[in-house]
């Protein structure tokens, strides 16, 4: 399984923040950035870091992700879209609003888009969606892009619901985006219920949302406690990823439920908790390869290493390729 960003999170690096006119990262920078800093093989996109951009800023995007051997796999939008609306202006203009997000995926040389629905959970509305998502399908077959749904409150809240919509629109070109965060708060912070959501829509995802929301270090426990005690922190202060833990939930049994299905694509990371984004990126990484049963960083790191070191000496051998470039 790949390990990729979710580029969101960086979105303090890569927007203007404050007084300065220039973002702290570069758009174009960040395929680099991916695979250079943060070790990961790819990199999802939201349309709000791409407000503004043209066919040509597309282009050149994706010139940077070749370059950098470092792919936009997904394109999400964030805004839910109203498919559920009995007004058809509604149901037209998130027709719109996604074609054109498809078409941009396609540009960027992404293999799927994903999308929320607002929609209340109903049997008329569920049908209602279903027809309305058709021309949304036509246009990602036309595209060779596949569209995934994102958890949202409503139609799209229960995993079975889900799935019965997607056998509704039918086609393979549908599927999930599963949440790790979403699933742990469907199974009202219960292990087993989050695996279980899970183990119902990963079989349909063409990407898996790893999100983390926090870190902390084993510490002694205070008073009667029993267990060690584990508090949120700053990633910046905890050096090595494996002497870290995940604090809110535990990573392992989500991705033994991910893997359980037979899912073998990009699980995009996605830290969404406190100081140092960068930071918690890192020690996603690594809780994720420990938890996957890669206990050895070093070794990965160094085989990361030599992947670069031979893309730069293939460039360094075809300096006319660089040019044309």
């Amino acid at each position: 399984m790949l390990l990729t960003l979710t580029a969101s999170c960086l979105k303090g690096m890569l927007l203007p923040t404050g007084r300065s006119k220039k973002p702290k990262l570069e758009m174009m920078d960040l395929p680099a950035f991916t695979r250079d800093t943060l070790g990961l093989s790819g990199f999802n996109l939201s349309t709000d870091l791409l407000a503004g951009a043209g066919r040509a800023a597309l282009e050149a995007i994706r010139e940077r992700t070749d370059r950098a051997s470092c792919s936009c796999l997904l394109l999400i939008e964030p805004e839910p879209q109203r498919f559920g609306a009995r007004d058809d202006k509604h149901v037209a203009a998130a027709t719109q609003r996604m074609t054109n997000v498809i078409d941009a995926a396609h540009l960027l040389g992404c293999s799927a888009a994903s999308m929320k629905i607002e929609a209340p959970d109903d049997d008329e509305t569920l049908l209602r969606v279903a027809k309305a998502l058709k021309p949304i399908m036509d246009r990602a077959e036309r595209n060779d892009i596949n569209l995934a749904l994102s958890p949202h409150p409503g139609l799209t809240h229960r995993p079975e619901r889900v799935t019965e919509l997607l056998k509704k629109v039918g086609g393979f070109r549908i599927g999930t985006y599963p949440d790790f965060q979403t699933a742990f708060a469907y199974g009202e912070g219960k292990p087993e219920a989050a695996v279980g959501y899970l183990h119902r829509l990963t079989p349909y995802a063409s990407a898996v949302c790893v999100s983390t929301t926090g870190f902390g270090v084993p510490g002694k426990p205070k008073g009667k406690a029993k267990g060690p005690a584990l508090t949120i922190t700053d990633p910046e202060t905890i050096l090595e990823p494996r002497g870290s833990v995940h604090v809110e939930y535990d990573l392992r049994p989500m991705l033994d439920a991910v893997r359980s299905v037979g899912y073998d694509g990009p699980l995009a990371l996605d830290y969404r908790g406190p100081g140092d984004v960068p930071a918690g990126l890192r020690l996603s990484r690594g809780n994720v390869l420990t938890a996957l049963g890669a206990d050895d960083l070093d070794a990965i790191d160094d085989e990361l290493d030599d992947i670069m070191a031979e893309l730069e000496a293939e460039d360094a051998a075809d300096p006319e390729e660089d040019e044309k470039a």
